[in-house]
């Protein structure tokens, strides 16, 4: 696979190759894919994660007695007091 890096992109290896941290484009851009690859799996572990409270959230819901506004206010206002 050939791929064509933006200028700003090159720039970026470089600075990074200059460093000293990595010794090839190839070993930046190997550490560059991984870490997308964990980010990926992070961000489907929190979509994930939101879901399942979203959906506990519904079920608590269902399961709670309705109250007006006011009377929620004033439960929560208690609370800080």
């Amino acid at each position: 696979m050939s791929i064509s890096l933006t200028p700003d992109q090159e720039r970026f290896i470089q600075t990074k190759l200059q460093s000293g941290k990595y010794s090839s484009a190839e070993e930046a851009l190997e550490i560059a894919l991984r870490s997308l690859d964990e980010y990926d799996r992070a961000d489907a572990k929190w979509v994930e994660d939101v879901r399942k409270k979203i959906d506990a959230a519904i079920l608590a819901s269902d399961q709670t007695p309705l109250i007006d506004g006011e009377t929620f206010v004033n439960q929560i206002l208690k609370r800080f007091r």
